[in-house]
This record gives C-alpha cells, sequence and structure tokens, in this order.
C-alpha cells in the first residue's frame, strides 16, 4: 500500500471496487481452477485450462465460464475490503516512527488473512457448488442421459423419480438447504482449510509486495509509480498463490457437497490428504496452480493500481464534509 494516510471508508471502497474489476477480468480462469482441482484419477475431463474453457463454452455457452460469478461479485467487495483494509490497520499499529520489521509485516499479514475468512468461507462455499456443477452434470450425462439433480434434490420424491427436471443450483437454493439442514455451520465448511490457505497467503504477499514496490519509490519518500505498483502486486499475487496451492485443492475437495460417482469424499483436512497422496499423487496438490497465479496476479495488481489513483478518495471527495 501507499504510504499516506487512507481513510478507512476509502480503503473499503478501493478494495471494493479492485476486487468487482479483478473478478469481472478473472472469473473464467477461476472457474476452469476448481473445475481442475476437483478432477480425481478415472473421472478426467479436461486435460489444461484451455481445455476446460472450450468444453465449458461448448456444452454451457458463454456466460458457462460465469457460473458462480454473482456470489463472487457481491461478496468480493467486503472479502478484499476487509484483507487490504486489516493489513493497513495492523501495518499501522505495529510501524514505529513509520518503519516496520519484516516480521511485523509478516504478523500484519496474518491478521488481514484472519480477519478476511469470516466473508471468504461461505462465498468460497456457495462459488465452488455453483463453478462444479457443470463438470458435474456433465460426468452425469455421460454415464446416464439423467438431469443434474442437486445434492438435496433426494429429499423430493418428484425429482428423486425423475418426473420433474432440475437444473443446476443457485446459490439461494443452496444457502437455505444448508441453513435448514446444518445452521451457519453448513455455510463454514472447510473454514480451517480457508485458514490454512489465507493466513499463509497473506504472510507471504503483504511482505512481498511491500518491499518489491519500494524498490521502485521516487526518493526516500515518493511513491512508487503506478506500474511499479501493479507489478509488484502480479509478483506478489502470483508467488503467494502457487505457494498456497496445495492447501487451496484440500478446500476445494472439503468444500465440493456434490461429486462424480466414482469420486471420494473426504472427512477433514487430514483424510484429503491421505487419500490424495494414496489416490493421485504428490503431483495432485498442485492442480490448477498456474490458474490460480494467473486468476490472483492481475486481481491483486489491480487492487494496488486502484488504491494508487485514490478512487475511494476521489468518490468521498463529492460527499458534503461535516464543519468542525
Amino acid at each position: 500500500m501507499a504510504d499516506k494516510q487512507i481513510s478507512l471508508p476509502a480503503k473499503l471502497i478501493n478494495g471494493g471496487i479492485a476486487g468487482l474489476i479483478g473478478v469481472t477480468c478473472v472469473f473464467p480462469i477461476d472457474l476452469a481452477k476448481t473445475r481442475l482441482q476437483n478432477q480425481q484419477n478415472g473421472s478426467r475431463l479436461y486435460t489444461s485450462m484451455s481445455d476446460c474453457l472450450i468444453k465449458t463454452i461448448r456444452s454451457e455457452g458463454y456466460f458457462g465460464m460465469y457460473r458462480g460469478a454473482a456470489v463472487n461479485l457481491t461478496l468480493v467487495t467486503p472479502e478484499k475490503a476487509i484483507k487490504l483494509a486489516a493489513n493497513d490497520f495492523f501495518r499501522h499499529h505495529l510501524s514505529k516512527d513509520g518503519k516496520i520489521t519484516l516480521f511485523k509485516e509478516m504478523l500484519a499479514g496474518c491478521g488481514a488473512g484472519t480477519c478476511q475468512v469470516i466473508v471468504t468461507t461461505p462465498m468460497e462455499m456457495l462459488k465452488i457448488q455453483l463453478q462444479d456443477a457443470g463438470r458435474i452434470g456433465k460426468r452425469r450425462s455421460n454415464l446416464a442421459k439423467t438431469s443434474y439433480l442437486v445434492f438435496f434434490s433426494v429429499t423430493n420424491p418428484k425429482l428423486a423419480a425423475g418426473t420433474v427436471e432440475m437444473k443446476s443450483p443457485t446459490a439461494m437454493q443452496i444457502t437455505r438447504q444448508l441453513l435448514r439442514e446444518k445452521g451457519i455451520a453448513g455455510l463454514y465448511k472447510g473454514l480451517g482449510a480457508t485458514l490454512l490457505r489465507d493466513v499463509p497467503f497473506s504472510i507471504i504477499y503483504f511482505p512481498l509486495f511491500a518491499n518489491l514496490n519500494n524498490f521502485g519509490k521516487r526518493g526516500a519518500e515518493g511513491p512508487a509509480p503506478f506500474y511499479v505498483s501493479f507489478i509488484s502486486g502480479c509478483v506478489a499475487g502470483s508467488t503467494a498463490a502457487v505457494a498456497v496451492n496445495p492447501v487451496d485443492v484440500i478446500k476445494t475437495r472439503l468444500q465440493s457437497l456434490t461429486r462424480g460417482n466414482t469420486e471420494d469424499t473426504y472427512a477433514g483436512v487430514t483424510d484429503c490428504i491421505r487419500k490424495i497422496m494414496r489416490n493421485e499423487g504428490p503431483s495432485a496438490f498442485l492442480k490448477g496452480a498456474y490458474c490460480r497465479a494467473l486468476v490472483i496476479a492481475p486481481l491483486f495488481g489491480i487492487a494496488q493500481v486502484v488504491y494508487f489513483l485514490g478512487v475511494g478518495e476521489f468518490i468521498l471527495s463529492f460527499l458534503p464534509k461535516k464543519d468542525k
């Protein structure tokens, strides 16, 4: 982040706008990442990111690449705002005379990653079901020409009998079913894995970005040019994304409610690790790594540019100021 003092509302606006722009640009790649990560040996539909996107367009149309985008666009604003604002907050309170050590930068990142899971976990939970619905539906239609039934449809006799055709689930349907069956905890399935992913990510990303950005500063006090902030955000984001990809695979598998007939189910993080190692080998933990790097790099590069341009401050400047 820039060293200048930015108000909390401006930080929240900047984080929200950056999230909206970034998600809109890279969501199809994120969908490919989810589908590639959920593929298990013996149930491979896609060989690569490009193969996944081409097959998705052919079978589901262009907008099939944006399954789950509404959930992400709705919740990414508070998620990115919390993450970026929390990091700034912790950095401010951990710094001394405007300077901060690497260890304290990592602590600030840890705090930011911990705060964001409040929104990240339910957002990812819903998004994954919607993104993976096309893959599951394709597998089931290949095995038997029947409609794709969502995980809760078996409770409906008509659906179970096949007399009513049902489309892929909506976010509201999934939310209502989870709340009805498991309460609020249903939306927070995979919370532990999300923490294991997002806390290390922030510990790596924020200090790495800050130090890369410092190399491009104009003088001791001057800000770095916007292109330096963009490149620093991209490099730091992609590095952190690849570093935590094994945990992202585990999180995706744990949060997937519907699976193919031959795919494993998991009781928890350790059970997931054990079964992946036994059935797919260690290389499975790198599934979707380059997709995730391609998603995260521009997402955080854009975030830093939005901060640099001061979009939030510009918007707030139109509000009437209170007289002191």
